[in-house]
């Protein structure tokens, strides 16, 4: 069965985006393999505030081949956008219910394995469904003091063990969590 992995990067101080939405703290190291990560999925879900924004982002002209790679990558996988509000867009297919019975139908079909890229709010629904099967945390050696945390308002607690932990050379360290079941 394929899984639905969260793959985010986070300050040292648990935010996901400065007080003004920034994410310019965030580093992508030609080390942390990301277009291997990219090479294991086959499916994007997005909140549709993140969707808007990177959804369909194209990098300038002066932007690295690599960066280049990687977005031509992202924009080769499937996009799935959940969201309160109908769409048509024949870039994405848009959920507005059900989304527990609708990933779940997600994770049983043919493929590959699935990346929640966020946002906040999409996040913390699929905490608190249960739906995040690996946590994938690259923790930047940046503190902010301020901004969106990735948890907020938990409810309940989440129990995760611990699978692989791997340091970059920008001094990025990044924790794979399995979801204890």
């Amino acid at each position: 069965m394929r899984r639905v992995i969260l793959d985010l990067a986070v300050t040292l101080d648990g935010f996901i985006e400065g007080p003004n939405g920034e994410v310019d703290w965030c580093i992508l190291d030609d080390d942390m393999g990301f277009e291997s990560f990219l090479s294991g999925i086959d499916t994007i879900l997005y909140g549709r505030v993140s969707y808007e924004a990177w959804g369909n982002f194209q990098p300038d002209a002066s932007a690295s081949e690599t960066e280049k790679a990687i977005w031509a990558a992202v924009h080769s996988k499937q996009k799935v956008v959940f969201s309160s509000r109908e769409r048509q867009d024949s870039q994405a297919t848009f959920i507005t219910t059900a989304i527990p019975e609708k990933v779940a139908a997600l994770k049983q079909q043919d493929g590959k394995d699935i990346w929640l890229y966020g946002g906040a709010k999409l996040i913390m629904t699929f905490i608190q469904h249960g739906l995040i099967d690996i946590y994938r945390l690259s923790v930047h050696p940046t503190v902010l003091g301020a901004g969106k945390p990735l948890f907020q308002n938990l409810t309940d607690r989440i129990n995760l063990d611990l699978i692989e932990v791997n340091r970059f050379k920008s001094g990025v360290v990044q924790l794979i969590y399995e979801a204890k079941k």
